[in-house]
């Protein structure tokens, strides 16, 4: 059985449910989460003096999944990267994936009765990881030197938009 869609994830539904057992402390912890896909960050040089800055910003609230976000870092890094320049920008991921996605994963066919227990003990298990976004939120962040690579930042972040389960905003300031 392949992924679920995002659209299973992507609403928040006030905070993360957490079971609270009460004899045994044990069951209230979710053992054996997968590690994020997103290996890095920052990218690019850091700790320059930098005028313009343009941020991915969220216009509303969502669970975004890491291996969307990964892909999006990957994207963005490779167009910035062959348009402006390795020395020349500040790329920034400014969510992290905290919250744990869990399925109950539900057996269909002849003689499921005797293997699954249905939505009696549904936690589910531990499958994916998601960054929960709020409105306004800021996403993603390029830091530029010069006005001319603002436009290639904003090239960057069109390009991703289909990737990710909202409507996003692009918006530049200086600094």
């Amino acid at each position: 059985m392949g992924r679920r869609p995002a659209r299973c994830y992507r609403r928040i539904a006030g905070r993360a449910y957490t079971r609270t057992a009460k004899r045994v402390v044990k069951k209230a912890f979710i053992r054996g989460v997968p590690n994020p896909l997103v290996s890095q960050m920052d990218m690019g040089t850091s700790g320059k003096n930098y005028k313009y800055q343009v941020v991915l910003v969220s216009e509303g609230p969502v669970q975004v999944q890491h291996n969307a976000l990964e892909s999006c870092r990957i994207t963005v890094n490779r167009v910035i990267e062959k348009e402006i320049g390795k020395e020349s920008y500040h790329f920034q991921v400014r969510v992290y994936p905290h919250h744990v996605l869990r399925e109950n994963a539900i057996i269909t066919g002849a003689g499921a009765d005797r293997l699954q227990t249905g939505m009696k003990h549904a936690f589910g298990r531990p499958k994916s990881r998601a960054a929960r976004v709020k409105r306004g939120q800021t996403v993603f962040s390029i830091k530029t030197i010069s006005k001319k690579n603002v436009e290639s930042a904003c090239k960057a972040f069109k390009k991703i938009r289909s990737k990710l389960p909202m409507k996003v905003s692009i918006q530049t300031r200086e600094l």
